[in-house]
């Protein structure tokens, strides 16, 4: 994969501590966020408090699941699982309709099963988690990861809603009670012959936010601005965050998804990376804010692509982006949807 035309711009860097440094500074770092995802959708943050003791222990224990022998792995790999939880082998998950070159573990919201008639087909994405028994550790670290960042993303959340001249509780009643995380342990085996491969396609993400860490060193990520591609490589303790498209639905376009992706390391060097996409509950329909007459002039509506539609219900969003990124699960236990949507397709082709 090239990875020419790379602009020589850089993401900003904001400090999430201004937040507690006196009202003139928290107005002005929420001016800042408010700005950084109009103009990019991407931000680097630092100042969040998260212990790096546990960033340390969170890349330590990925990384010893990633050495455990492959029995242990696939004995949690996502094929036995219909909520797409679970170990995906290299090349068990498709962007664009092409493998992305990565190995990785899908961990959401432990709840049971939803089995009541007539619920929404997105409600299959409900479910418990698959852990290894070889690494029991895992679990616990991800349960102090998934409190840590869930606290952040509230905090980022709210200020956007002041920046946006919204109350700062607007977004509250859709994540407080069912929120639908989904946390990623990915990793990236080098791969070039010569060029490097898709790690991940070029995407935008279908929830409201995404809190990525990176280990130190490894750059491979990449976002789209004005038609070129600025390298993305991490800072020492900062996540990487940027929007998903919910948020562009809530500002009607003012903030935008912004498409990224990821570019293999070259053989010989791999990379471990941990996304921490923070989305509301399935049923939830994100509210639409009413934006102060200058932002609203600047709002450019919602990104229209036939192929990729944009639904207000999460729910909707999150389960079309899992039966395309992972057709063969889909297959196994999603068979009545794979034919319907099927059969609605060749209907279209025909009208």
């Amino acid at each position: 994969m090239s990875t020419a035309t790379l602009s020589t711009a850089t993401l900003p860097v904001l400090d999430l501590s201004r937040l507690r440094e006196g009202d003139a500074e928290a107005e002005a770092f929420r001016i800042d966020l408010r700005e950084a995802t109009h103009d990019y959708g991407f931000f680097y943050l630092t100042g969040h408090g998260v212990p790096q003791e546990l960033i340390d222990r969170v890349v330590a224990v990925s990384r010893r699941f990633f050495a455990l022998p492959e029995a242990d792995k696939l004995a949690i790999e996502n094929l036995k699982s219909p909520h797409f939880r679970g170990y995906t082998r290299v090349g068990g998950e498709l962007t664009q309709g092409k493998v992305d070159w990565r190995e990785q573990i899908d961990i959401g919201t432990e709840r049971e099963p939803v089995t009541a008639e007539g619920a929404p087909d997105y409600m299959r994405l409900e479910g418990p988690n698959q852990w290894p028994d070889a690494l029991p550790e895992l679990q616990q670290t991800i349960a102090e990861w998934y409190d840590e960042l869930t606290r952040v993303s509230i905090t980022l959340l709210r200020a956007w809603a002041v920046s946006l001249g919204a109350p700062e509780n607007v977004f509250d009643a859709a994540f407080a009670e069912s929120p639908s995380t989904l946390i990623k342990i990915v990793r990236y085996p080098g791969k070039s012959d010569p060029e490097p491969k898709q790690g991940v396609g070029a995407h935008k993400d279908s929830g409201v936010l995404t809190l990525l860490l990176v280990e130190p060193g490894k750059g491979g990520l990449q976002v789209e601005k004005d038609g070129e591609w600025i390298d993305a490589p991490p800072i020492d303790g900062a996540f990487v965050v940027n929007i998903g498209e919910l948020l562009e639905v809530a500002t009607n376009g003012y903030l935008k998804a912004t498409v990224h992706r990821v570019i293999s390391p070259r053989i010989g060097d791999d990379r471990v990376s941990i996304p921490f996409f923070y989305a509301p509950a399935l049923d939830s329909t994100i509210p639409v804010l009413p934006l102060p007459e200058a932002l609203a002039a600047e709002a450019t509506g919602i990104t229209v692509d036939p192929t990729n539609p944009i639904f207000s219900t999460y729910g909707e969003n999150a389960f079309k982006s899992r039966l395309r990124a992972h057709p063969d699960v889909a297959a196994i236990h999603h068979s009545d949807l794979v034919e319907k949507i099927a059969a609605a397709a060749a209907q279209n082709n025909q009208a």
